[in-house]
């Protein structure tokens, strides 16, 4: 996949219309692309970002499209995931004197992936340059957008920015042209998946990178996945900065949002889960309601626990353990951005009742703030149990304040 993006500017990376599965989690049902850009400016060539490692055939050919790899003199990593990097420590072996510019946090991660301590790296802050004659690259630093590490790139000649992530989908047609896609609704979907996998968790991140953005003079934005972002007829540049803020911004609530997730086998969670829900609503005027993880879309689920107060999580123990529906919406907990974060854990069990205490580890890995000790009913709860219920709520209302 090689074509010139603007003179001097050329996409280089890889399609991948097969991938079904991305970093394990997520679903990709439109495939994706790895991309990669050549800057060839009249004193230096540039390459901004690598390739997934199992491309490194196709993407060295399309280097060699362009030009040959001994003349890239500066290699710009906006962000160290493998999937970014994966073809670098090969592609070194290819190229001449190379300076790799990248973050503080880039420049650790690039050693552990290449496995090299000899790499000529430059370290960049905010407003550095770099001129490769006729063409200047400006480094943005964009930290978790989404690894700490993430930053864009400006070339302000040409009024294009690099977004590595940031902005991307996980979308493959054969023309990367948002304007020329033939199926633009599967695109919104997949553009939305994108966000949601990757961005959600980040959203008071999102809204500084799109603030950074703003202050640019651009026209296009080179995404490191799915199409180029374009302002002509039919592109998708403005709808895409648009549903970042939109779906980034936080929603104003009159009330506290706490959420009871819990699931139950026999009706006995539940029981305890109302009663929770009772004890919460008894010390706050809160927005207070259960959800049984099973009946509910996992995505929705995840926005709630990552977007409320506080919450309560409840579950019966099978094989020794908490259920999987319960790990799963843990698994989407957003540890960065919801650290502290005040909460309680119930159920009910019949033989040993490990559920509960593992997954007040869990939370308490996650840094989260177990508002009491976790509340165990061995089978159908008592009278005693469910004022023990009504008591957790109220811990739970009273450290959310």
């Amino acid at each position: 996949m090689k074509f010139q993006v603007k003179p001097g500017v050329y996409s280089i990376g890889a399609l991948n219309p097969a991938m079904r599965v991305f970093d394990i989690v997520m679903k990709t049902d439109y495939g994706t692309s790895y991309n990669s850009y050549l800057v060839r400016g009249s004193e230096k060539t540039a390459l901004i970002d690598a390739c997934h490692k199992s491309f490194l055939p196709q993407y060295l050919d399309n280097i060699r499209q362009v030009c040959d790899p001994k003349e890239i003199s500066v290699i710009v990593l906006n962000h160290n995931e493998p999937d970014h990097t994966g073809a670098l420590a090969s592609l070194l072996e290819e190229v001449g004197d190379v300076t790799i510019y990248t973050t503080q946090a880039g420049s650790l991660y690039v050693k552990a992936i290449t496995n090299r301590t000899d790499l000529n790296l430059k370290v960049v802050k905010d407003g550095d340059t770099v001129d490769l004659g006729g063409k200047t690259l400006r480094f943005i630093p964009a930290p978790f957008l989404h690894w700490p590490d993430s930053m864009f790139t400006y070339l302000p000649e040409d009024r294009l920015v690099f977004t590595c992530d940031f902005l991307g989908s996980h979308y493959c047609e054969p023309y990367l042209w948002d304007y020329r896609m033939a199926y633009p609704q599967k695109y919104k979907e997949a553009f939305l998946g994108y966000y949601q996998a990757i961005f959600g968790p980040f959203k008071k991140y999102v809204l500084a990178g799109l603030d950074k953005l703003a202050a640019l003079d651009y026209d296009m934005a080179l995404t490191s996945h799915g199409p180029v972002l374009t302002r002509e007829q039919g592109g998708y540049l403005d709808y895409a900065l648009e549903k970042y803020r939109l779906w980034s911004t936080p929603e104003k609530r009159e009330k506290k949002l706490v959420p009871v997730f819990y699931t139950s086998a026999y009706g006995n969670t539940r029981k305890v889960a109302k009663k929770v829900a009772e004890g919460i609503l008894s010390v706050m005027d809160a927005d207070v309601e259960l959800y049984d993880i099973i009946d509910h879309d996992l995505c929705k689920l995840s926005e709630l626990l990552n977007e409320c107060d506080g919450f309560a999580i409840g579950t019966p123990t099978i094989n020794r353990d908490a259920v999987p529906p319960v790990w799963q919406l843990l698994s989407c907990f957003d540890a960065i951005g919801s650290a502290k974060r005040p909460c309680v854990v119930f159920g009910s069990y019949g033989w040993s009742g490990e559920g509960v205490p593992n997954v007040c580890a869990r939370l308490t890995s996650l840094k989260c703030a177990l508002a009491a000790e976790g509340l165990k009913v061995n089978f159908v709860p008592t009278a005693e149990d469910l004022d023990k219920a009504f008591a957790l709520g109220e811990a739970l209302g009273k450290a959310i304040g």
